[in-house]
């Protein structure tokens, strides 16, 4: 691998200023990528050489004032990194829920990645080459009932989709694939663990530990870090991942029960 194996490249990742966005930001330019990172806010710390789009692409403008300012800044990309995802959604279970939380999670966790595919994807086609990775998640397979239900159909639906992507634009030049990543912790999942913590009168080790249980264990023993999500992305937007067409890459540290 080169250390500058992305040099040349013009890559945009979406919520690229946290989590496993901003560890894929970093990769992809200490790499030699020209990186364009989307987020609803500016970082406070922004990373040297990485330009910063103000948008909220879950929405329709959103999407569109990024794909025109890439377009008119960039031109044709690269990579795309669809990366936007989550959940606001209150517990409760499915009948907890209404139109409007469905609509919240629809939008943010699959329309986002349609509309900028959309958009991007005539441009990778004439150029003959691209490649696309879409973050899903464990919970299309494993859902959370109680707090995640409209979280995770949306990501299943994304999974659908990208796979369907996959096979139309394969034969065009493009690659399209995804990775779902497990208990990732993130910014935001620890301050969820200190909470726990809080809540239960525990300490953040006993929290993290009964977070991870509620997931059925992970048998590598730790939650994983932002930067185990980025390195798998890295791989399959790079050109040693040339024959990986249509995979879904598993990032949990073994949570998903398999045979």
């Amino acid at each position: 691998m080169s250390a500058l194996e992305f040099h040349g490249k013009r890559a945009l990742v979406t919520g690229g200023t946290k989590g496993m966005g901003e560890a894929v930001v970093r990769l992809l330019a200490q790499r030699g990528a020209t990186v364009i990172a989307t987020a609803r806010q500016l970082p406070a710390s922004p990373l040297a050489g990485v330009c910063y789009l103000q948008a909220d692409v879950a929405t329709p403008e959103g999407a569109g004032t990024v794909v025109k300012t890439v377009e008119r800044d960039f031109g044709v990309l690269d990579l795309l990194v669809n990366n936007v995802g989550g959940s606001s959604v209150p517990g409760g279970g499915a009948l907890a829920l209404t139109d409007a939380d469905w609509e919240a999670a629809i939008q943010t966790n699959l329309m986002a990645a349609v509309r900028l595919d959309r958009a991007f994807l005539p441009r990778m086609v004439a150029q003959g080459s691209g490649a696309i990775v879409h973050i899903t998640s464990i919970q299309r397979r494993l859902p959370l009932y109680e707090s995640t239900v409209a979280y995770a159909a949306a990501k299943a639906a994304l999974a659908n989709y990208s796979k369907a992507l996959a096979n139309e634009f394969g034969p065009r030049g493009i690659r399209i694939n995804a990775v779902a990543p497990g208990f990732i912790e993130t910014t935001a999942a620890s301050a969820l663990i200190e909470q726990m913590a809080l809540h239960r009168n525990v300490g953040d080790d006993e929290a993290r530990g009964a977070l991870m249980e509620s997931l059925g264990g992970i048998p590598l023993g730790r939650p994983g870090s932002p930067e185990d999500v980025a390195e798998v992305v890295a791989f399959l937007l790079s050109s040693r991942a040339g024959f990986v067409q249509g995979a879904e890459y598993v990032v949990d540290g073994g949570t998903l029960p398999t045979v």
